[in-house]
């Protein structure tokens, strides 16, 4: 049986800032055991994108749709510095959503 990591041992989801637009991977095994872990890495990927940029969140499957657990946590963090929207859901059926960074 294999442990899952702790917080400090996973790798960041990006360690540079991006100036244009890319993709987050939230959907390894990792994020699959950890909610959390998926919410602080996405706003871990936002917080590495340029504003007037975005962001595409893949995010595990087994979490469900992203608006039932990450969309509210934006809200509260960012306000209306951020606009984003479900664009689908993947073949592997992961769920991307596009995340607009405005300031």
């Amino acid at each position: 049986m294999t442990a899952t990591p702790g917080h400090d041992e996973v790798a960041p989801i990006t360690d540079q800032t991006h100036d244009n637009s890319w993709s987050a991977n939230l959907e390894r095994d990792v994020h699959a055991a950890d909610r959390d872990l998926v919410v602080r890495q996405a706003i871990e990927a936002i917080e590495h994108t340029v504003p007037g940029n975005h962001v595409n969140l893949v995010t595990h499957s087994d979490h469900g749709h992203p608006e039932t657990y990450l969309y509210e946590r934006l809200a509260a963090e960012y306000g209306d510095d951020l606009d984003w929207e479900y664009v689908d859901q993947c073949g592997c059926g992961g769920y991307v959503t596009r995340v607009e960074v405005q300031r």
